[in-house]
């Protein structure tokens, strides 16, 4: 018998699409703020420090990043490239007003 082999040509928009939908049917079934990044996103962002941040992100908000690496006892250019990291994986938001960056959870950003 021939072995089946499945191959996948998605293109990166239906991903984001489909992960989008799962996000969406997740918060309707009540678990609003979900998130959904793929597992070789995760594994290569969300590393234990860069975890910290998201944890304390959804905690609490904080008012710099220089705020945010006190609170975390890291430095501050360190917390910044995590934070853009985060930021480009679409987990994090922030804006910037001059020096000053705020910095938000996505899934904090549809709470009411």
């Amino acid at each position: 018998m021939a072995e089946t082999q499945f191959q996948f040509t998605s293109s990166d928009a239906d991903r984001v699409d489909r992960r989008s939908e799962l996000a969406r049917a997740l918060a309707r079934g009540g678990m609003e703020g979900a998130h959904v990044i793929s597992i070789e996103t995760a594994r290569k962002v969300l590393s234990p420090k860069r975890m910290d941040i998201v944890e304390l992100l959804k905690e609490e908000e904080v008012e710099s990043v220089r705020g945010l690496a006190r609170r975390l006892d890291r430095d501050k250019g360190q917390v910044s490239r995590d934070l853009g990291d985060l930021a480009e994986h679409g987990i994090i938001e922030y804006e910037t007003d001059g020096s000053l960056r705020n910095t938000w959870l996505l899934s904090r950003l549809s709470d009411p």
